[in-house]
């Protein structure tokens, strides 16, 4: 029985796995939407947004499936629970995916400070969302407390991104529009950020039984 057990944990961790590579390749896609849109590349997007919201489903039914077919030992519960925690960040992830890809294209300068920001915002968040995954899998608690730590140059990114958008609108009132729309893509990859953040954190307590937003303050 036990063994069986470990078969299906073993095919949790692979579906986790899956969704996350889902997760990054439609950040990847939605960043490469700032200089190359194309009907293609959205369509592409949409795509993987109905994959990662099926898979959803399907981890869900297959975690709910491990807690009523079988009695879970404490940290097992804790690594199940979690995964459904987890996989609703995930699935989030994918919808502003989506969204970031209907705000462009920005008809933004390439030498621009802020495009260069929001690449580099979005190459983080995706390495966040790899690494909070790989984390849960490898039950490698070092590595999620590094992506909780990476939250704060995403959020960095966005102030910055903020800052230089305000002063370019003062200046050119007639790129407003696009301006907004670079604001937008920032804070959904500020959003991505923490989700992956989220994902982290329900690692740590996978691991550990503790969870920073439910530990009490004493």
């Amino acid at each position: 029985m036990r063994l069986k057990y470990n078969e299906e944990l073993v095919k949790l961790n692979d579906e986790l796995i899956s969704m996350g590579e889902m997760c990054s390749d439609a950040i990847t896609f939605a960043l490469h939407s700032l200089t190359q849109c194309s009907d293609d590349l959205k369509a592409h997007i949409v795509e993987l947004e109905n994959e990662i919201n099926q898979k959803e489903r399907s981890i869900e039914q297959q975690c709910m499936r491990l807690l009523l077919r079988q009695q879970p030992v404490a940290s097992d519960l804790r690594m199940i629970s979690s995964a459904l925690k987890m996989i609703s960040d995930m699935e989030r992830i994918g919808d502003q995916a989506f969204d970031i890809s209907y705000l462009v294209p920005l008809n933004l300068k390439e030498d621009e400070v802020c495009q260069k920001e929001l690449i580099s915002m979005g190459k983080t968040a995706i390495q966040m969302v790899k690494d909070s995954v790989t984390s849960f899998v490898n039950r490698d608690l070092e590595l999620a407390y590094k992506v909780m730590e990476a939250d704060d140059i995403v959020d960095k990114g966005f102030v910055t991104i903020k800052n230089e958008l305000i002063d370019a609108i003062a200046k050119d009132k007639n790129m407003g529009e696009e301006y907004l729309n670079a604001l937008m893509i920032a804070k959904y990859f500020e959003r991505i950020g923490d989700h992956g953040t989220n994902i982290a954190e329900w690692v740590e307590y996978a691991i550990t039984g503790k969870h920073k937003r439910l530990t009490p303050k004493v």
